[in-house]
């Protein structure tokens, strides 16, 4: 989708977990009993499952994170490098690995526990060891599931050595280093905007007041995701932009932001213009809902191609004027 050129170069610094997802009719309200229907385990992680969304469309791509010396890390290990992630600075550490608990609804949407296992050991001696890598990349892209000590160590090294960061705020947290925020490309859905500013997203007119706060809080560019609404921009002049979503049949929302994150990393890496960056993106998060798991459900780059062809005037960014 970008020419002919060298691979983008992405360094991921994330999470890499066990999905047990759980199916069921709803999601279980506190206090409820609900009967599911099964129960299956998938390879996840943000940070695996954007590696792979990045690497399943043609980028180079290298994952610093940690898995457990038990056998999920052997599985997890194995499932990242299947989709041609680099695995080279993946440590592992001595007890569990991470796991996420998932509860999916009939109608796509979910709820998730995240139990962080040896995510939780990613130090920022682990992003040291991986700086030739990170100064060598075209765009590094990190998220919350593992500690901000090593996720602020990322940004500072690749933000010095002029490489693209994208940070995906996810899970939400309240307080986030400045160094952090002022990344290239913030990249929240709307829970985790709310979170970062206080304000809900509750209709357009709220996201348009959230992506300027996220601006002011140092993000060169603030995107939000807004699931079948689409997405908001504020870009580094303070334009308003919005990009229609794809429409399709969505059955599982688990990892279609990770897709968008790794997607958006993978364009902005091979050098295509933002509009088309943030277009290839929301097709790749499309396509991830329309079918069940984390990263077995993440498209390869046919697949996007496919749904961008047959919606030629969705997931394109333009003024916003609501």
């Amino acid at each position: 989708m970008t020419g002919e050129r060298r691979m983008p170069r992405i360094v991921v610094v994330g999470s890499v977990n066990m999905d047990l997802v759980l199916r069921c009719t709803v999601i279980a309200r506190p206090g409820e009993t609900l009967t599911g229907r099964d129960l299956q385990e998938h390879f996840g992680g943000k940070g695996a499952n954007q590696a792979v969304a990045a690497a399943r469309l043609g980028a180079e791509v290298w994952l610093i994170g940690r898995v457990g010396a038990d056998g999920f890390g052997d599985s997890l290990l194995q499932g990242v490098q299947s989709a041609g992630v680099r695995t080279d600075y993946v440590q592992r550490s001595a007890g569990a690995s991470g796991v996420a608990v998932i509860q999916v609804e009939d109608s796509g949407q979910n709820s998730i526990v995240v139990i962080p296992g040896a995510n939780g050991c990613v130090t920022a001696a682990d992003v040291l060891v991986a700086a030739d890598v990170i100064r060598s990349a075209d765009v590094l892209l990190v998220q919350f599931e593992v500690p901000l000590e090593a996720v602020e160590t990322a940004v500072g090294m690749a933000a010095a050595a002029g490489v693209t960061v994208i940070v995906d705020p996810a899970p939400a947290r309240r307080e986030v280093p400045a160094a952090i925020l002022s990344a290239d490309w913030l990249v929240p859905n709307e829970t985790e905007a709310e979170v970062l500013t206080g304000s809900a997203v509750h209709d357009r007119a709220a996201a348009v007041r959230v992506v300027r706060q996220l601006r002011d809080l140092g993000a060169k560019r603030a995107l939000v995701t807004m699931g079948a609404d689409g997405v908001l921009l504020a870009d580094t002049a303070d334009r308003l932009l919005v990009a229609e979503p794809f429409r399709v049949r969505a059955v599982d929302t688990t990892a279609a932001g990770d897709a968008f994150a790794g997607a958006l990393a993978y364009a902005l890496a091979g050098g295509v213009s933002e509009s088309e960056a943030v277009r290839i993106a929301c097709a790749a998060g499309a396509v991830t809902t329309t079918r069940h798991g984390a990263q077995s459900a993440v498209p390869c780059g046919e697949e996007v191609r496919q749904l961008m062809q047959q919606q030629p005037e969705a997931g394109y960014l333009r003024i916003c004027t609501d």
